[in-house]
């Protein structure tokens, strides 16, 4: 409630008594619908995973040069013919910003930097999002899996 700051008009000849303040001159004005249309309207909240679930892994395939690498052929000694060079990974953020940053070399891996190609969304979308502990494993366990398919991989 809020009570008005000049006086009623009490119908009074005299300018005076217009100007007199009694208690019961005091008009009483509801102004709650008028605080209602200032209130920032309430924002509508997206069915959303609990808290902490928007970590997710992804997998992004890599040039053929990367065969090249050394190191690359000594952790895929199963490689099958025919099948993709990948990287595997986890991120907080959008999979999508995390490929970026990788090719544009922030917190990047050299492998992703120098041979990334494009994300292989087929191969992790179904598992994301979820917690970070569930991420960490899962990231492993995908390049366990996509080892023993013949893939050659790289995790972080």
């Amino acid at each position: 409630m809020f009570l008005a700051t000049r006086p009623i008009n009490t119908g009074a000849s005299s300018s005076c008594l217009n100007s007199i303040w009694a208690s019961d001159n005091i008009r009483q004005i509801d102004v709650t619908p008028l605080n209602a249309m200032l209130e920032k309207p309430a924002e509508v909240k997206k069915p959303s995973q609990p808290r902490g679930h928007h970590y997710s892994v992804y997998v992004i395939e890599l040039a053929p040069e990367v065969w090249n690498i050394a190191r690359f052929r000594r952790c895929n000694p199963d490689y099958m013919l025919g099948k993709p060079f990948v990287y595997v990974g986890m991120t907080g953020i959008d999979i999508d910003q995390r490929f970026d940053k990788h090719k544009a070399g922030i917190q990047s891996s050299r492998y992703v930097k120098g041979f990334g190609l494009h994300l292989l969304p087929k191969l992790y979308e179904a598992y994301n999002p979820m917690p970070y502990e569930g991420a960490r494993d899962m990231e492993v366990e995908l390049g366990i899996a996509l080892r023993e398919a013949g893939y050659v991989v790289w995790q972080a």
